[in-house]
């Protein structure tokens, strides 16, 4: 109806790509996001909102595949172009900020991501009121990057003010419910809280099954995690079968050369590494250490972690009889 050279058609687009990056189908969504953006800047020029809107949707695209550097370049074009347009006091400059912490977070880089994740959230609480889903997400996020820092005193709280808020306004079949209960359990996972970690690891797995279907990362990432838990109780008959699909699935849907790969490498090493399986998981290490290099950087926490694990695993092996 309004031929190929119209607005509407590159917003459908960009729908159909978000559709399909949240289905985890990246491949098919990229050239449909670069497509979008092409024929936005064309139509309305360079300086307007929906060219942000597209700039920040192929930078979580590349997020999602581990692609950081070209992430970050396109994520403060977008941000610097909404500043500019709707002015530092807009929702769209918060999903902004939220995003480039994200990015900042999965480098690595959280002394750079806390401040900016805590403008995100300030500014979405002032504008969007306390009983909001991206108030919730900014919750869930600066949660997560107190996680990582080993600051879980700081974490739970958020976590379960994110969980509540998000069951309240989204209902409890939704997949950021199945998030934060996957985060939470992390938490307590790590804490050594199993017998409350494993029921909420279990949920959000059968949610995102449910929900996103059998084949999506986010269902890897469970599996991963549920397996993680199993092994850290000595469950390790049943923590193998599961990492192994989780590895498989990663594989599968995001590429040999992705950070989600390394870490299931990593994982199923220690898990061989812990049953004295030393020779099976020397090679896996080495994988995951060459992984995360490439794709993280050697400074990264993951990469270091890596190869430390690796090194004990040397150190073992030089001593053993």
């Amino acid at each position: 109806l309004l031929g190929e050279n119209h607005p509407h058609v590159a917003q459908s687009l960009n729908n159909l790509a978000v559709l399909y990056s949240s289905q985890g189908r990246y491949q098919e969504a990229e050239p449909l996001y670069l497509e979008a953006l092409e024929l936005t800047k064309r139509l309305l020029g360079k300086n307007h909102p929906s060219v942000a809107t597209s700039l920040n949707n192929l930078a979580l695209l590349y997020l999602f595949q581990g692609r950081y550097q070209e992430a970050e370049l396109v994520y403060l074009e977008a941000l610097e172009l909404t500043k500019r347009l709707l002015g530092e006091n807009h929702p769209d400059v918060a999903s902004s900020l939220n995003n480039l912490a994200g990015l900042y977070y999965y480098q690595g880089r959280y002394q750079e991501a806390e401040p900016v994740y805590l403008e995100a959230l300030a500014l979405r609480k002032r504008l969007l009121g306390e009983n909001h889903p991206h108030v919730a997400s900014s919750l869930n996020n600066l949660a997560g990057l107190y996680y990582s820092q080993g600051r879980y005193q700081e974490a739970e709280p958020l976590y379960l003010e994110a969980l509540a808020l998000r069951k309240r306004l989204l209902g409890e079949n939704h997949p950021h419910v199945a998030q934060s209960l996957n985060n939470l359990a992390e938490l307590y996972s790590s804490q050594g809280r199993y017998q409350e970690a494993e029921p909420l690891y279990l949920e959000a797995l059968a949610l995102r099954k449910r929900l996103l279907g059998e084949n999506h990362p986010h269902v890897a990432s469970s599996l991963n995690n549920l397996a993680e838990l199993y092994s850290s109780q000595g469950r390790y008959q049943e923590a193998e079968p599961v990492y192994l699909e989780a590895l498989a699935l990663r594989k599968r849907l995001l590429g040999e050369n992705h950070p989600d790969v390394a870490q299931s490498l990593n994982n199923l090493a220690g898990l061989y590494y812990s049953q004295g399986r030393y020779q099976e998981a020397e090679p896996l290490y080495l994988e995951a250490v060459a992984i995360a290099d490439r794709t993280l950087g050697s400074n990264h926490p993951n990469t270091i972690l890596y190869r430390n694990n690796l090194q004990i695993l040397r150190d073992r092996l030089r001593h053993s009889p």
